[in-house]
């Protein structure tokens, strides 16, 4: 049962006790979570035996059984249930998304360790074979970007967001593989182990996540990025901006530690665009 559908349902009937205490409930979640049932029956204007029926009525096995649902709804979090939206107009939302992305650029920016920075540049421009992992929407898409930026200079490199493949490959790893994996909470249990075998294996590994989580304390680098996110759910995760250019400057400091062999491959890979596709150097250099 999804208790806030069936609340948010129920508080939009135009009258009726059930609304009204459905009404109630939702106003102050925190409140109706640590009320008694004569409590509650106060604040919305019914009797307590109006509390119980509206219980049952909503699905629920009594009025026990409906705070601890009530709980478990608010355990999801807080602003799910009542968002925060400051921005729908096309230039407030416009406004927000640039200045939220300038926000975790520079933050990032503030915070990033550089010494963190130039070994694990020092690792991938080293590497045999690179294995960029991540899973999830914002990490699947880090993971790649990876793959996207090294290959270019002049590294052997492969991306996963399969888990499990990616379990496999870490027991399968050999001397000379370094692994890079994204993780913007570094929690995931299958992650972590792939990075634990690594370790066992004596194997490098770089995280990019939160500082003191399990993944970071697994990995032989870590580079930490940890930024507020704020209420707004409809607004896309900013902190993936803080990630990108955690990657952008990886991906220049590999170029600048080896440049002859970056050179050589970036313009071997320009040179076929150019030659198959754009007619001339006019265009973007990311591709």
């Amino acid at each position: 049962m999804d208790l806030f559908q069936t609340l948010a349902n129920t508080a939009g009937k135009p009258e009726g006790l059930d609304a009204r205490l459905a009404r109630t409930v939702l106003d102050d979640v925190d409140f109706a979570m640590r009320a008694s049932i004569a409590e509650l029956a106060e604040r919305a204007g019914v009797s307590a035996p109006s509390v119980t029926r509206f219980s049952r009525r909503i699905g629920c096995a009594g009025y026990p059984d409906f705070k601890v649902k009530l709980a478990q709804m608010a355990y999801v979090g807080l602003r799910y249930l009542k968002p925060e939206v400051t921005s729908t107009t096309p230039a407030e939302v416009a406004e927000d998304i640039v200045t939220k992305a300038q926000d975790a650029l520079f933050r990032f920016h503030r915070q990033v360790d550089l010494t963190a920075m130039e070994r694990a540049a020092q690792l991938l421009r080293g590497a045999e074979f690179i294995q960029a992992v991540g899973a999830g929407g914002n990490s699947s898409m880090i993971a790649g970007e990876l793959h996207n930026r090294l290959f270019r200079l002049g590294l052997r490199v492969h991306s996963s967001n399969d888990l499990t493949m990616s379990l496999m490959q870490a027991s399968a790893a050999t001397e000379g593989t370094v692994t890079i994996v994204s993780s913007m909470t570094g929690i995931d249990v299958t992650l972590v182990r792939c990075v634990e075998l690594l370790g066992q294996q004596g194997l490098p590994t770089i995280a990019l996540t939160q500082s003191g989580s399990p993944l970071a304390k697994a990995a032989s680098v870590v580079i930490t990025i940890d930024l507020p996110e704020g209420q707004n759910i409809f607004r896309p995760s900013s902190t993936r901006f803080a990630y990108l250019a955690a990657v952008d400057v990886l991906a220049n400091l590999v170029a600048y530690a080896d440049r002859a062999t970056s050179l050589q491959t970036l313009r071997r890979v320009k040179a076929e665009l150019v030659r198959s596709r754009d007619g001339d150097d006019r265009q973007l250099l990311g591709d």
